[in-house]
């Protein structure tokens, strides 16, 4: 296969310190992201030896407002000092900042065209954090109706418009196919629409957000199509285990086999 395999250690082995998951899944061959930097030993990170591809790329704030702009740019400056002290090449954003079980610090129902201008004109200069440090960022879909109502620019189509019209090798699509299969479905031709753009591809089966094989969408077909497609970045799964941590790896490399 052309692309690699990783796993968010933030959603498996949960009994274990998170250096130890860490290392779990380093030692079942996957390449390993985390979420929020700021709650983790960076230097016992870097002690694993384990491969950080992705990581959360703010800490606070919008896109899309005066004091929301400002924090969001000056915490992703600090994210990617961090991200330089893991080698870590990827760094993941969202329309907006997330508070507690996801939800938006700022909840928006309607998105203004005055807001999808500042939006891309904040992450112009996002692309051009990424290209002084030589890292990229890459902006998530979510879902609406499920885990994170009220986020502005939540679709896939949204963060294919904002990407394309940053045109930056700095900033791409995190496309996570469980968040578009509640918000928008048709996979197989989303990741063809989006192929351009891609910097990452996550998974997870719809319902329950657990690993390949334990909902509906089929996820051998869509590793065909990456295939096809020739897409050679990282597929990661952000999925909590139906059961077993290792059944659920081994569920997820033998889908994307």
């Amino acid at each position: 296969m052309s692309y690699s395999l990783a796993a968010s250690a933030e959603m498996l082995y949960l009994d274990l310190p998170f250096t130890e998951r860490v290392a779990r899944i380093h030692d079942r061959g996957l390449l390993v992201e985390i979420w929020d930097w700021s709650t983790k030993d960076i230097d016992a990170l870097v002690a694993t030896g384990a491969p950080i591809v992705s990581m959360t790329g703010y800490l606070r704030g919008t896109l899309t407002d005066d004091d929301g702009i400002a924090e969001f740019l000056a915490t992703a400056e600090e994210s990617l000092a961090v991200a330089e002290r893991l080698d870590c090449p990827s760094l993941n954003v969202h329309g907006t900042g997330l508070g507690d079980r996801g939800l938006p610090v700022r909840p928006v129902e309607v998105v203004t065209p005055a807001m999808w201008l500042r939006a891309a004109d904040t992450l112009r200069r996002l692309a051009d954090l990424g290209e002084k440090y030589g890292r990229v960022f890459t902006l998530e879909n979510l879902n609406l109706p499920v885990d994170h109502p009220g986020t502005p620019f939540a679709l896939a189509a949204d963060t294919r418009t904002l990407v394309a019209a940053v045109d930056s090798p700095h900033l791409r699509m995190n496309l996570d196919l469980y968040h578009a299969q509640i918000g928008e479905g048709n996979l197989i031709e989303l990741v063809r629409e989006c192929q351009p753009w891609i910097g990452e591809i996550q998974v997870a089966d719809v319902p329950g957000r657990c690993e390949p094989g334990t909902g509906e969408v089929s996820y051998p077909a869509i590793a065909t199509a990456l295939k096809e497609i020739g897409y050679g970045g990282v597929v990661a799964m952000e999925a909590w285990a139906k059961s077993d941590p290792d059944a659920a790896l081994d569920a997820f490399c033998a889908a994307f086999a």
